[in-house]
């Protein structure tokens, strides 16, 4: 009898997003892909995926030319590319229209994905169904994915159920998609027995991250019960919240009796000498060193390993903002540790209580960002719930998908008292087509929709991000901080002559008409194509004495956008308001919380230039 096939795919981008904030550059995945093929052990790369290609436009790239690019190489030695999407959501936080979604398969197939690996965040087959159909209509092998998470719901008979559904609406593959390695190996082997049991001839991937530790267990449970692929990264961003190792895979796997194929150690080391540059290079000013390190402390919130590369950076900016308010209010400091720990804990309180939704982008990131709205409101004195952001309300209400459990009573009174309605249709309904407006946009900018029209699709998928790239105000924004992180990582107080530094921009007031002013330190550069690159005092719309008129603080630390994107008009000096009305927004953490109006009003000046990064109390405009 012959041995069981294994096959490799090497998750080499998410590798990355799962250690730090970013992944590298195209130019640098065209210089480590054909040391990848050499290795000569991997039947699947993943090419793409929900946050790669916001990531290609904050470094002021194309995302369409970074896939083409990284594709070609593996396309040319015969080995299938595979891309993460998120179904309802695309290749972004929140729902897109169906043609976007229609549009998105045909881009990624004539770019060169051959395999589209569609999850929902909230196991709704609804949102993963008619992903299904554009894949297999672009021409794409359709994996549908279930979204692995452990709780009293999520059981081997729900897992079970779900793959049967999907695989008669007409996947051709499952992935038990383990985002936070926490599935228990038990339960994943009968899973994935279950599913070879009635469809034999479905092939099965498994995917998962080696945060907690059960995921090496987890791969030879599946793997006896018929997995036919495993996701593997590989040193130097193997384990910590990354995946388990290719070598501990392939030596544990052969010596169980698996065929599984051989590796090339000398691409192998010209692989991780690769990645370790790329680390020096940049992106290790990204990656915290305790994301490195196995925490069985992840058993408990069942955080995925995806998001943890992204929260040691979030609690930075939230600890900055806590302690800033604790020490005004003469209490002690408490450090980044402490503040983890509240973290877990309240993730552990909140998830329940929203209806156990899988922990997988971007739920994972609203129950997380909600628990620590409510650490951080806790801390300073305020209400369990008082910032609730709308993209999280959304999910709470249903209109990203069902819900996995009830939720909580004292949500739902929360709800009724903000005047906020369940929804229970198909969510795609609630989201109507989009693409003619984009077009007619990029038109009247002057913008060409690209091959395959896949900057259409870019801008209609990501608009907000798209018009930072295409302004050149992403790349300038990317590089300050870049800079600002090597001064800080150097240690210098003071800015190196010709560093690049994001300018401090001030309100002035010159004769009763107002100045914004770019200021930098003396020696220091201003980046190019962002706004600060315009002349240094540009005058603003002249206002009102403003002697009488309320400040209005932003309730907590983010950048300050006086819309989410192009289809909301933004609010400006004059403009009259009522009570409730949404006056711009703070966005923290991967989600846009609104600023809404206590009272009637008019605004008299706006104080926070769009995109700026603001502060807890910092005034971002003047009301009366």
């Amino acid at each position: 009898m012959s041995k069981k096939e294994v096959r490799f795919s090497l998750v080499y981008r998410d590798m990355w997003q799962s250690a730090g904030k970013y992944v590298p550059r195209v130019d640098q995945l065209e210089r480590v892909a054909p040391e990848i093929v050499n290795m000569g052990c991997f039947a699947r790369v993943e090419t793409n995926g929900g946050g790669f290609e916001q990531v290609n436009l904050l470094f002021g790239e194309n995302p369409n030319v970074a896939v083409r690019r990284w594709t070609k190489p593996f396309h040319d030695a015969g080995i299938q590319t595979h891309m993460l999407d998120r179904g309802l959501n695309g290749l972004r936080m929140s729902p897109v229209p169906a043609d976007v979604r229609k549009l998105f398969y045909k881009v990624k197939k004539a770019q060169g994905t051959d395999i589209a690996r569609t999850f929902d965040g909230l196991n709704d087959t609804r949102n993963i169904i008619p992903s299904i159909k554009y894949a297999k209509d672009a021409g794409m092998i359709s994996q549908a994915s279930l979204s692995i998470t452990f709780s009293p719901i999520h059981t081997v008979e729900y897992y079970t159920s779900m793959a049967y559904e999907l695989i008669e609406a007409g996947a051709d593959e499952i992935c038990l998609k383990d985002m936070a390695g926490i599935g228990r190996p038990t339960d994943l082997g009968k899973i994935t027995a279950n599913i070879k049991e009635k469809y034999p001839e479905i092939p099965v991937t498994y995917h998962s991250h080696a945060g907690p530790g059960f995921s090496v267990a987890s791969v030879l449970e599946v793997c006896k019960a018929g997995c036919d692929y495993v996701d593997v990264g590989m040193e130097p961003l193997s384990w910590g919240t990354g995946h388990h190792d290719l070598l501990t895979i392939q030596a544990m796997l052969k010596q169980a009796g698996f065929a599984v194929p051989e590796i090339n150690m000398d691409a192998y080391m010209k692989v991780r000498a690769l990645t370790q540059e790329f680390m020096d290079d940049f992106l290790g000013l990204y990656i915290s060193p305790k994301n490195r390190l196995m925490n069985s402390l992840l058993i408990g919130p069942g955080l995925p390993g995806g998001m943890m590369g992204s929260l040691m950076a979030d609690l930075e900016t939230n600890i900055e903002g806590v302690n800033r308010y604790l020490e005004k209010n003469g209490k002690p400091k408490i450090t980044q540790d402490d503040l983890l720990i509240k973290l877990f804990n309240e993730v552990a309180y909140v998830w329940p209580k929203v209806g156990y939704p899988p922990l997988v982008t971007p739920f994972s990131q609203y129950v997380k960002n909600l628990s620590l709205m409510n650490v951080t409101q806790m801390i300073k004195g305020k209400e369990r719930w008082s910032m609730i952001a709308d993209d999280i309300w959304d999910m709470i209400l249903g209109k990203s998908g069902r819900l996995p459990g009830e939720v909580d009573p004292e949500i739902k009174a929360l709800a009724k008292e903000q005047g906020r309605e369940f929804y229970t249709g198909d969510p795609q309904e609630a989201y109507p087509d989009a693409l003619d407006k984009y077009r007619a946009l990029m038109q009247e900018k002057g913008w060409d929709v690209g091959q395959d029209e896949e900057d259409l699709f870019e801008y209609a998928m990501h608009p907000a991000q798209y018009e930072a790239y295409r302004s050149g105000k992403a790349k300038a924004d990317f590089e300050a901080d870049v800079a600002k992180r090597r001064e800080k990582e150097a240690g210098a107080g003071t800015a190196s002559a010709g560093m690049i530094v994001t300018p401090q921009v001030l309100t002035v007031d010159v004769n009763g008409e107002q100045y914004r002013v770019s200021v930098v330190p003396e020696g220091a550069a201003l980046p190019q194509g962002g706004a600060a690159a315009a002349p240094v005092a540009q005058a603003a719309a002249p206002v009102a004495a403003t002697g009488d008129a309320e400040d209005l603080p932003s309730p907590l630390e983010g950048k300050f956008f006086l819309t989410k994107d192009s289809s909301e008009t933004p609010i400006k000096v004059g403009d009259k308001f009522k009570r409730g009305d949404r006056l711009g927004y703070i966005e923290a953490m991967k989600t846009y919380n609104a600023i809404l109006a206590h009272r009637d009003g008019e605004v008299v000046a706006i104080v926070a230039g769009n995109g700026d990064t603001v502060y807890e109390d910092d005034i971002l405009m003047k009301i009366r």
